[in-house]
């Protein structure tokens, strides 16, 4: 069982904090969450531990026709993220599908506390997006090339 404690933001919005890692999830992160899966709002979504205030919250919103290559640009180098990314792909049967990916961006270059926190605070996270169809844990480009994504998606 998680415990599970309601906090009230200063904008009188209620938030839900797991007890275990004290992370609190932004009210928005799950509604432009449901915008990007029900109305294709958005292509990708950036989310960021604002560790001040133990809070996950949404730094980035990537328009219907940015491309993937504008999504890992959105990505920081050198530090930790949580992303999702509306991937539209085409089957051997020459059927259009979409999938949702979910996206653990760790790089190597990040610091050691942020890396412990991102790892540990993601599958409270990720529960709270209801949709995802696939996961990715990169700690370099690499791991998370198109190449990598198209051939998870199928």
């Amino acid at each position: 069982m998680i415990n599970v404690k309601i906090c009230q933001n200063i904008s009188g919005e209620m938030d839900k904090a797991n007890s275990a890692s004290g992370m609190a999830v932004h009210d928005d992160c799950k509604l432009k969450f449901l915008e990007l899966k029900a109305k294709r709002s958005f292509r990708f979504i950036v989310f960021k531990i604002e560790e001040k205030i133990q809070r996950v919250v949404v730094e980035k919103l990537g328009q219907p026709e940015e491309s993937y290559e504008d999504f890992t640009a959105s990505l920081p180098a050198n530090e930790c993220r949580y992303a999702v990314y509306d991937f539209d792909f085409t089957t051997d049967e020459n059927c259009q599908k979409s999938k949702i990916f979910f996206v653990a961006w760790s790089p190597d270059t990040s610091r050691v506390r942020s890396k412990m926190l991102y790892a540990s605070s993601k599958d409270r996270f990720k529960r709270e997006l209801d949709g995802i169809q696939v996961e990715v844990q990169a700690t370099d480009p690499s791991e998370m090339s198109l190449d990598i994504v198209k051939a998870r998606a199928i």
